[in-house]
């Protein structure tokens, strides 16, 4: 029942934050600059399924409008995959991150909300150091508000023969330049 409790006081602050804050989408003017700062939480998926049980990171975007509903965009960050322990073991798999560049487009097709497509590269960090260098691919769909931005993305990771990746929400805050 506690749960129950905490989960619809969850949804009425964040429905109270929703009609408090200005209702006005998260456009970049044709011509004009935006920054985002956000945190992500998400599940993997893909061969890191074996060793990650949770993924943790932040990123930070910049976008330009190129008209009032569809901008380009460039984002970077860092993603930590929490390990799970070996099996038969208490010791964990090795500590894995992951840095994400990439560049893409934010298309609003309703007054708040958006498709989000970018490519890029991500380059692996291990214990041992920098790694591979795989191609990035990673659609969203979101929710944005005059500052806070709502999304729901998957980010998927490929070399031959190694591919993962890893749905995620973010929440992010974002201003104009």
């Amino acid at each position: 029942m506690k749960s129950v409790s905490k989960s619809v006081a969850a949804v009425l602050a964040l429905a109270a934050l929703f009609f408090t804050t200005e209702l006005k989408a998260q456009t970049v003017p044709a011509g004009g600059w935006r920054m985002g700062i956000g945190f992500d939480a998400g599940d993997p998926t893909g061969n890191l399924t074996i060793s990650s049980k949770l993924v943790l990171g932040g990123t930070i975007s910049l976008q330009y409008g190129l008209t009032n509903r569809f901008a380009v965009v460039l984002t970077s960050g860092a993603d930590h995959f929490l390990s799970k322990d070996i099996p038969g073991t208490n010791k964990p798999y090795d500590s894995f991150g992951i840095i994400p560049i990439k560049a893409g487009f934010k298309a609003f097709f309703l007054p708040h909300v958006y498709f989000d497509g970018e490519v890029g590269k991500g380059i692996e960090e291990t214990d041992a150091g920098t790694g591979q260098k795989k191609f990035l691919l990673s659609p969203a769909l979101g929710v944005a508000f005059r500052h806070w931005d709502f999304s729901a993305r998957y980010d998927a990771y490929y070399t031959t023969g190694d591919n993962y990746g890893f749905v995620a929400v973010r929440i992010a805050y974002g201003f104009a330049l």
